[in-house]
């Protein structure tokens, strides 16, 4: 009835904006997150229990979310449909526009609790509690090799999957790390690189 009516009795404290029905919470058991929709949750959840049905027809990547096949897929088709109003850059996915404008805001949102350090993206604070514990949360599930940030992972793991997205313009010879592809660039095809 309340959608009917127009009526918005609930009222965010930080923003002021209304809403028709109160917002509730629900919390991953297995980690921080939360989400304002069960849903949300249900999808989420996949990410624990290593369901992932989704699988990019270039590379055979898999996924436990449709909407992270999406934006891998661009890897491959070279889309960046996000771009900053500051500098032109353009990224993948939203998320990745957001932290790269952090660049030019300044902002870090994100505190280690254990020294106090500011950090833009919270992968970072992450890797960077772990000086602090001495802990490597990320493993490599071919061989077990442990790593203290999941991008280090996903990097090393491409070493057991053969994948190689990153191609070059001028001799269409593919490389599995974008440093790679560069120093490629710089050595191989000086004239592309400039």
């Amino acid at each position: 009835m309340k959608i009917h009516t127009g009526e918005r009795p609930y009222t965010c404290t930080q923003c002021g904006k209304s809403f028709t029905y109160k917002l509730r919470r629900f919390s991953c058991d297995q980690c921080d997150k939360t989400f304002v929709v069960a849903s949300a949750l249900q999808k989420h959840l996949k990410v624990h229990a290593g369901v992932k049905p989704h699988f990019c027809s270039v590379c055979g990547k898999s996924f436990s979310q449709l909407e992270h096949l999406k934006v891998h897929e661009r890897i491959h088709t070279g889309v960046k449909p996000y771009v900053c109003f500051d500098c032109g850059k353009s990224c993948t996915s939203s998320s990745n526009l957001i932290q790269h404008q952090r660049i030019h805001t300044g902002e870090k949102p994100y505190k280690c609790s254990h020294c106090g350090r500011r950090f833009a993206r919270s992968d970072s604070l992450k890797a960077h509690e772990m000086v602090h514990t001495g802990e490597k949360q990320y493993k490599c599930s071919h061989c077990g090799k442990s790593f203290a940030r999941s991008g280090n992972m996903k990097d090393h793991e491409k070493v057991h999957t053969g994948e190689k997205p990153h191609q070059c313009s001028s001799c269409e010879k593919s490389f599995n790390h974008l440093s790679n592809l560069q120093k490629h660039k710089k050595n191989h095809c000086p004239k592309v690189s400039k």
